[in-house]
């Protein structure tokens, strides 16, 4: 170029004794025009070409690329790469400023690159996440140590530049330096193992409910991160999980729950045991009416009449031989209730008990599955579930225990 410049520069008159002045600086101004019409090119035809061509396929995974703008990062790159070539040749002259523009150039391209690659890395874990796969394994942990390790092979290359070593010599160094950096990158490094623990033992997915007490987080898994986990709970709140801690400490996944055939009814009646009574004929005639329990009320004192004549000398007494009682044709109405209920999974753990009895009266406690596990849903039927029990224990000449409120009190006369 030197060669080119020198005629028409010598033509110039008043420039004796500063052609090399003036030639260094005309190239170097040609090699910026140069550069930026490089880029125009790049920038402006190729890349806007590429884009278009992408954003017309059937695929989407290509359109990834363009979101995350690698291309038009990638476009950077070329005009630094013609700068770096070229003028510090042009200004040998000049060893000052040809080192200092071919020093700056060479960071600036290394910047570049690792925008590249950390283009390229999110694309590739945009990717991934479009597959199934991506829920059961989840690889954003993995993208981020990769991340890591890329900066941090740019800085290095940085910091070799600026004092002009090889960057070999600083890994090597490095190795002196071992504990220190184990002691300032030891979350990256606890939080990376604990993030392969839940993803290799399938402990934790994107999209999982879980109940982190001690943090105070109950919703679904947003992202499993190197050093954090976000969870967005159910008020859309966002709480975040150091990964390591998900390891120490004990957490609930609901995930089972959703992948089983129903979710878990479990609560109890509280029925007041002062209301608990044998079954006289006219009690039994009431009940025997009732479609859910009539074959139950018939076979059982089918059973009970068959049971007293053998073994009952005196059925004058109620309290001689067997007997039904009120608390138990309730339970077994309970029972006939759930069976018949749509919504009740009639393959799992359909279970009415009687649990020891407390201060607040005597607890039978339905254990069963509701075969809907959307939330809404499912505090809807157990809502009505309940709703029918407690309307119906009167019916059963049950009372539902319920401590005295002030209301009781002012109704009791004085004596």
């Amino acid at each position: 170029m030197n060669k080119f410049l020198t005629p028409w520069v010598n033509k110039i008159p008043g420039v004796a004794g500063y052609e090399d002045h003036l030639i260094a600086t005309l190239s170097v101004l040609l090699i910026l025009i140069a550069a930026a019409f490089l880029y125009f090119l790049v920038k402006r035809v190729l890349v806007y070409f590429i884009n278009k061509l992408f954003s017309k396929t059937k695929s989407s995974l290509d359109d990834v690329l363009v979101k995350r703008r690698v291309f038009n990062r990638i476009a950077y790159i070329v005009p630094a790469v013609l700068i770096y070539k070229l003028v510090p040749d042009v200004l040998k002259d000049y060893v000052f400023l040809s080192n200092l523009v071919s020093k700056l150039t060479a960071i600036y391209l290394v910047f570049l690159v690792t925008m590249v690659i950390d283009s390229i890395i999110n694309s590739l874990l945009d990717m991934y996440q479009t597959f199934a796969v991506s829920k059961r394994m989840p690889i954003q942990n993995f993208a981020q140590v990769a991340k890591l390790l890329v900066y941090f092979v740019a800085i290095i290359s940085v910091v070799s530049l600026v004092i002009g070593e090889s960057p070999l010599k600083l890994f090597a160094g490095l190795g002196a330096m071992t504990a220190v950096l184990m002691l300032v990158f030891k979350d990256p490094i606890l939080g990376f193992v604990a993030g392969l623990q839940l993803s290799y033992n399938k402990m934790m997915n994107i999209g999982d409910w879980v109940e982190i007490p001690q943090h105070n987080a109950d919703g679904d898994i947003m992202e499993i991160g190197l050093t954090t986990v976000k969870v967005r709970n159910f008020d859309n709140t966002i709480t975040t999980v150091p990964t390591q801690s998900l390891i120490n400490d004990s957490f609930k996944n609901w995930r089972g729950m959703q992948e089983s055939g129903g979710r878990r009814i479990k609560r109890s009646i509280y029925i007041d045991v002062n209301s608990i009574n044998f079954c006289d004929e006219n009690r039994l005639t009431r009940y025997a009416k009732v479609d859910y329990i009539k074959d139950y009320i018939q076979a059982k004192q089918n059973e009970v009449d068959e049971y007293n004549k053998k073994n009952v000398a005196n059925p004058e007494s109620i309290i001689n031989g067997r007997r039904l009682t009120n608390i138990g044709t309730f339970r077994a109405y309970i029972m006939a209730y759930l069976k018949n209920h749509p919504n009740i999974n009639q393959e799992l753990t359909l279970l009415v008990r009687q649990l020891a009895p407390t201060d607040s009266g005597l607890p039978i406690e339905i254990y069963t599955f509701s075969s809907e596990k959307n939330w809404i849903k499912y505090e809807a039927i157990q809502a009505d579930i309940f709703d029918h029990l407690f309307a119906v224990a009167k019916e059963f000449d049950l009372k539902v225990f319920q401590r005295p409120s002030g209301a009781d009190f002012k109704g009791l006369k004085s004596v």
